[in-house]
């Protein structure tokens, strides 16, 4: 039998699917992460009428490196929304280890902060609150036709929406039925994240890699320390579980070794997930505005995914209101400017990032690349403002 408070859960929910189906909204948007969050803020202050559905309640935790560089504060700024207030760890260093643990030290061109999604996340769904409408559920299906789109989710709902944005990150069902063509790539990558209580100075991102990866650590707003890496299967399947995979594969690392010895596990169990691909995205998709990991995804190792997330909200919600503004809806012109200015904002970035990926992947070429940054280690902060972009305005 359901408890009074489950049952008022579900009335709710219920009387919340009943105002979704009856509106007809301005947007719909698909993934409550950091690039559908600040759409939603940014958009929500000019009598939009906006939907946001959300598999998961905040607040929740998510595999992520929980690094975020200084370019987007203006931004966040502007949205009046500050990650120091809730704790985040100002970031300036950054350390850089080879296979055998050697360590390059250099400090980040612009810098930035650790802040978990847990907490992020959390801080951008509050200041939304009675501004838009939250749903909480599983889209199941988007469909376009006679210039407006059709939602329906797994708990029934039926939404109809002048435009939707897809925010719901790095592979979904959605991708599926949309017939998206990095769906058909099998992905060899998987990501594994989780956070430890350990001795970590709170103003370093550290980044050690190891034969098939590279692990990436950093201190979040409770103080404790993410641990979040990167595998390919093929490194990974050689091992039982990601216990042993960590106390072998990663550990040959020195510096790994030591952090999986002394650190003192947070969570119950690591988090996961499979399937990673960074192979090339389209911004529009059927008429879909993607942003953030659905339009496009960089390597982890260039410590910049949450920053370019935040940064493709901006984009399309700039052209967005200025269409708004001057009453110029016209739906292929929207969607070629906004496909223009993301290619131009972030096109050289995933290049970069590619590149950097096959050369630290690759034994042979992490070791010259890595002997030559020890030799010149200002070559580190130059390859770093590559993959990021300048403050945001």
């Amino acid at each position: 039998m359901k408890s009074r408070s489950t049952l008022g859960r579900d009335f709710l929910l219920a009387l919340i699917r009943v105002m979704v189906n009856q509106a007809k909204w301005d947007i719909v948007i698909i993934g409550g992460g950091l690039a559908g969050l600040t759409t939603a803020l940014r958009l929500a202050t000019n009598n939009l009428k906006i939907c946001l559905i959300e598999k998961n309640e905040y607040p929740h935790h998510k595999v992520c490196g929980e690094y975020v560089s200084n370019e987007i504060l203006p931004y966040l700024n502007s949205l009046k929304i500050d990650p120091f207030s809730v704790g985040a760890k100002q970031i300036s260093k950054f350390q850089l280890t080879d296979l055998k643990g050697i360590p390059i030290n250099v400090k980040l061109p612009l810098g930035g902060f650790g802040l978990s999604r847990y907490a992020f996340d959390n801080l951008l769904f509050k200041s939304l609150q009675n501004k838009i409408e939250f749903l909480f559920d599983t889209v199941e299906q988007v469909s376009f036709q006679n210039n407006h789109f059709d939602i329906t989710t797994k708990g029934k709902a039926n939404l109809k929406a002048s435009f939707v944005i897809g925010a719901f990150g790095k592979r979904s069902n959605i991708d599926s039925f949309l017939n998206r063509k990095f769906m058909s790539q099998r992905s060899p990558w998987l990501a594994v994240k989780a956070h430890y209580d350990y001795d970590f100075p709170e103003d370093t991102v550290a980044l050690h890699t190891f034969k098939g990866g590279y692990c990436g650590l950093s201190k979040t707003e409770t103080n404790a320390v993410n641990a979040c890496y990167l595998a390919t299967f093929k490194s990974f399947k050689e091992h039982k579980n990601i216990e042993t995979f960590q106390n072998t594969a990663l550990s040959k690392n020195p510096y790994l070794k030591s952090f999986f010895e002394e650190a003192n596990p947070i969570f119950e169990k690591p988090l996961s997930i499979s399937q990673i691909s960074f192979q090339r995205k389209k911004p529009v998709e059927n008429h879909i505005f993607m942003i953030g990991d659905s339009a496009g995804l960089i390597h982890p190792l260039c410590g910049n995914g949450m920053a370019m997330a935040i940064r493709s909200s901006q984009i399309f919600s700039d052209l967005f209101l200025d269409a708004f503004k001057n009453n110029d809806f016209d739906r292929n012109k929207l969607e070629l400017k906004y496909t223009i200015h993301w290619q131009q904002e972030f096109g050289d970035r995933l290049k970069t990032g590619r590149f950097i990926q096959r050369i630290i992947m690759n034994p042979s070429t992490a070791k010259i690349g890595f002997t030559a940054a020890s030799l010149v280690p200002a070559l580190v902060p130059k390859i770093i403002e590559k993959t990021h972009g300048s403050p945001s305005k």
